[in-house]
């Protein structure tokens, strides 16, 4: 499609990729990316756009430290003319890489480099939630990827929990950890059918379920969730947190080890370094061989020449790098910040966070930051999100909507700068708003009738990139090719980076060191390798769509399916 041209709602027909049964409408909601419609891989290729120089929405997470100095910081006033190594983006993939690869390579020189502030991208603008999937994405993997895969994704989300909780203890990170258990709740009988008959195949498959609480009886469900048409509850440990801090703080460890931390220096092209005889001084006769430049990275205030490269701009990669165009699509996402009513703060807080399935494959993902301050974060591919999608896809090509981080409502009326973006983004709080009222009881009668008072309610919505991967998994790995080598990618993660980049990061590290892709712990199919790329285009040319299409998975009566919704 060309780049002035509109997309007609019905060229983008919103789509939900879950698990299904035969004879029933009801869809087990599997990704937190869910939408995206005929252009998502192949048409998506014209879904793409760096990063937003003005304009964008501020998040809860950031505006909670607009007196941090790593906002601006750059470590040297001038942009480095070489490195060892050059990172682009400095959010929780970025932030991690350069932690790992400075325990691995003390000596090495690092760059990081952000387009805008730090840590202003999805990590900065996500819920705050840390659940790993223990269960309800086992149907889909096992389609796409066989039983063996699927397990092996859930243990490693499982991985990257621990991981993430560990540090944080470890290292007494003030960042409003908390642990307890989510709850998975179905809303009506036909999706808690399914979720049973998912959750019953992953035992049976050997799947670890011992640390899961399952609630069958419905009445017992709406005790312990508080939800009004609860019909099951799937509870397991998973965490919550403020993301942005938790990156500073590993920043500062990284700048203390000599990292140079480069903000406002956005990153507009890769290629190859072509001066051959400009060679590393700090190895000349020292006896070893000397190491010569691979690339230069191009930024908006000069080239960096280097010999490594790490991708981990996550939606943002396929503007400087073409060749993932279409296979990692940039989305806005929408996260909602709720000051609840007197029935639900202090010793009547809510005390759990949530997935809520919904029928049509629609999920509302809440964070209630119980033992902070009660701000209740709602986000997931609910069914706002599923309008603001279509909104997006129906917006001409150059506008760059694919990319707006400037979306947001206000209750106090200052929202997005532009009318529409405001109409879209307040779509989304509107189904929160009817969520939270039918679903929560008490919530609608502690409020009143005029509705909450003024500092509470629906206060603020902001919206963050996410990096939709093809295939609904994560790039790790090197970009293939020996004319690519020296690149290495970590993005695509589907906004589900929290679950596994503690795993993926490092993993990354020990490919860069030579070892093989065994070494990381990560599933095979996180792995980048041009079998991997070459599929996903054999796929789009076929039909245009995501590579989990409809099909019956194996004798069990659970089917993978793309539906319109």
């Amino acid at each position: 499609m060309a780049e002035n041209q509109t997309a007609s709602p019905a060229d983008h027909a919103k789509l939900v990729t879950g698990v299904t049964k035969p004879g029933s409408d009801a869809i087990l909601n599997v990704d937190e990316a869910i939408g995206g419609g005929e252009e998502a891989v192949g048409g998506g290729a014209g879904q793409w756009g760096f990063p937003r120089p003005k304009g964008q929405s501020l998040s809860y997470w950031l505006q909670q430290v607009r007196c941090d100095k790593l906002i601006s910081h750059r470590t040297t006033e001038q942009l480095p003319e070489t490195a060892d190594t050059v990172i682009i983006g400095s959010g929780i993939t970025g932030t991690l890489v350069a932690k790992y690869h400075k325990e691995t390579w003390p000596d090495k020189s690092v760059v990081v480099l952000e387009a805008r502030d730090f840590c202003s991208g999805a990590t900065g603008r996500n819920a705050g939630h840390c659940k790993p999937d223990q269960w309800r994405g086992f149907g889909k993997y096992e389609k796409q990827f066989g039983a063996e895969q699927a397990m092996k994704i859930l243990q490693n989300e499982q991985d990257t929990w621990e991981a993430l909780v560990a540090y944080i203890r470890e290292k007494n990170v003030d960042c409003d950890l908390w642990v307890g258990d989510t709850l998975d709740v179905p809303l009506d009988p036909e999706t808690a059918a399914l979720a049973r008959d998912v959750f019953d195949r992953y035992r049976a498959a050997g799947g670890k379920v011992d640390h899961i609480k399952v609630t069958a009886d419905p009445a017992e469900a709406r005790r312990i969730t508080r939800l009004a048409d609860a019909q099951a509850c799937y509870a397991w440990p998973a965490a919550t947190l403020q993301p942005r801090k938790l990156v500073a703080h590993v920043m500062g460890v990284n700048l203390a080890a000599g990292v140079n931390l480069q903000t406002f220096t956005p990153v507009r092209r890769v290629s190859p370094y072509d001066d051959d005889t400009k060679q590393n001084d700090t190895e000349k006769g020292n006896g070893e061989e000397t190491k010569k430049y691979r690339w230069a990275v191009h930024t908006d205030r000069g080239a960096i020449a280097c010999v490594d490269v790490v991708h981990a701009s996550n939606a943002y990669l396929p503007a400087y790098e073409p060749s993932l165009r279409g296979l990692i699509r940039p989305k806005p996402h929408m996260c909602n910040k709720v000051i609840p009513p007197l029935k639900f703060a202090g010793s009547g807080a809510l005390r759990n966070s949530y997935g809520v399935l919904l029928r049509d494959g629609s999920l509302f993902s809440i964070n209630p930051r119980y033992g902070a301050d009660g701000v209740v974060m709602v986000g997931g591919s609910n069914p706002g999100q599923l309008k603001l999608d279509a909104w997006v896809a129906a917006q001409p090509a150059a506008d760059r909507r694919c990319v707006d981080d400037g979306l947001s409502f206000s209750s106090a009326g200052n929202g997005s700068g532009d009318s529409e973006g405001t109409a879209a983004a307040r779509l989304v709080t509107d189904e929160v708003r009817q969520f939270a009222e039918a679903q929560f009881d008490g919530w609608r009668e502690s409020a009143g009738d005029d509705g909450l008072g003024p500092g509470a309610g629906y206060e603020y919505s902001w919206s963050g990139i996410i990096g939709v991967a093809a295939d609904g998994v994560p790039f790790v790995g090197e970009m293939p090719g020996k004319q690519r080598a020296g690149q290495w990618v970590c993005a695509g993660h589907c906004g589900h980076g929290m679950a596994r980049i503690f795993t993926a990061a490092p993993g990354l590290v020990k490919l860069m060191t030579g070892e093989g892709w065994g070494s990381t712990g990560l599933p095979d199919v996180y792995q980048l390798t041009q079998q991997r790329l070459d599929g996903l285009r054999d796929q789009a040319s076929r039909d245009g769509g995501w590579t989990s299409r409809d099909g019956q998975n194996g004798n069990s009566g659970v089917w993978l399916e793309s539906r319109p919704v």
